[in-house]
């Protein structure tokens, strides 16, 4: 008997399984491949939703935790996640710059906005009205960490690759039982996966595809992370991510002539120097209306738990919705409103009515 089996091991999975073993309780996980949203991220974590000037939802808690988090990953598996790099928003008139500086009255927004404007040096990007800088932000090698992280398990003997069979799921009143795995509790980190849970579909998972393009650019020396009508970030080696698009309708990991033919079209309007693609990926963000996670236990069964619903802010929080779940079940500490899965209790009673 573990104390948890973990469905899932993207950033949601890999931040229960981390909190799991700082409090040395035991656990089994099981994962597939299907859901890629984790892998593509750009893995950016930035406190500032750029395109409206303002303080994305509990940054600053989400950062104080996750900055930690990262090193700590870093020094338990000997790679570098964490790569410090500044993010810029590129101005496109004077009336973006003034929104800017009327940005940094609004309360909170003081601590990660610069007041003063960056000029462009390079000739490569046109950017005549210069850039606004965001503090505190820095890149997550999303990649690496779910590659070194799935090994690690591997090496320890506690994953299990297969896609999750939920008619071999055993419920019990204190325990689950599943292909030989028997635990305390189940926890479903599965992404837009979740759209075919039957224990958690009620949830308004909607899910937004997302693609990313690597160009390969020799002559555009940029080192920051740079946000216009999309995001370029240093990659090193002359490689840079190019991203992302949101589609709403499109629910699959297949790459797209008219996304990628998007995602140029926007790079060219500021981009002046040659580049060659690369690479083209594409992942579905579990996302849903309010832009909040989905945090909590199944209405009928006490000892099921999801954790989802990041979007795109997966990065930062992954580490804050882990702790919060896990001290809700081992220390009986509530959820926060605004991420409990509780809050949508009439569709699950719809669901069942």
């Amino acid at each position: 008997m573990v104390d948890y089996l973990v469905v899932g091991l993207g950033l949601a999975g890999i931040s229960f399984c981390e909190t799991l073993e700082q409090n040395n309780k035991s656990f089994k996980v099981v994962v597939d491949s299907s859901q890629t949203s984790s892998v593509v991220a750009g893995g950016l974590y930035n406190p500032v939703i750029l395109k409206r000037f303002t303080l994305a939802w509990n940054a600053k808690e989400q950062l104080d935790l996750a900055l930690p988090f990262y090193k700590g990953l870093e020094e338990k598996l000997q790679v570098q996640l964490d790569y410090k790099i500044p993010v810029v928003r590129r101005f496109a008139s004077v009336e973006e710059q003034n929104m800017w500086f009327e940005a940094l009255d609004k309360p909170n927004l003081h601590y990660f906005l610069s007041p003063k404007i960056l000029q462009n040096n390079n000739d490569n990007i046109d950017a005549p009205f210069g850039y606004g800088k965001v503090l505190d932000t820095g890149r997550i090698d999303t990649k690496k960490l779910l590659s070194t992280y799935k090994n690690y398990l591997i090496d320890k003997g506690v994953l299990q690759e297969e896609t999750f069979d939920f008619s071999a799921l055993e419920i019990k009143e204190n325990s689950v039982f599943y292909k030989g795995i028997a635990a305390t509790n189940i926890i479903f980190a599965t992404g837009f996966g979740l759209k075919s849970n039957p224990f958690f579909n009620y949830l308004p998972l909607n899910g937004t595809k997302g693609e990313l393009l690597t160009i390969k650019a020799p002559d555009l020396n940029e080192d920051k992370v740079v946000k216009s009508s999309v995001f370029i970030i240093p990659m090193g080696n002359h490689l840079y991510r190019v991203g992302a698009t949101y589609n709403r309708d499109d629910k699959t990991n297949i790459v797209s002539t008219a996304a990628k033919e998007e995602l140029l079209t926007k790079l060219n309007t500021f981009l002046k120097c040659d580049y060659e693609v690369v690479d083209h990926k594409a992942g579905v963000r579990p996302t849903v209306a309010d832009r909040k996670p989905l945090v909590g236990e199944h209405p009928k069964h006490k000892n099921m738990y999801v954790l989802n619903g990041f979007g795109s802010r997966g990065v930062m929080a992954g580490p804050y919705a882990a702790q919060q779940l896990y001290n809700f079940i081992e220390n009986k500490e509530p959820l926060r409103s605004e991420i409990d899965c509780k809050r949508f209790i009439k569709r699950y009673l719809k669901s069942v009515s």
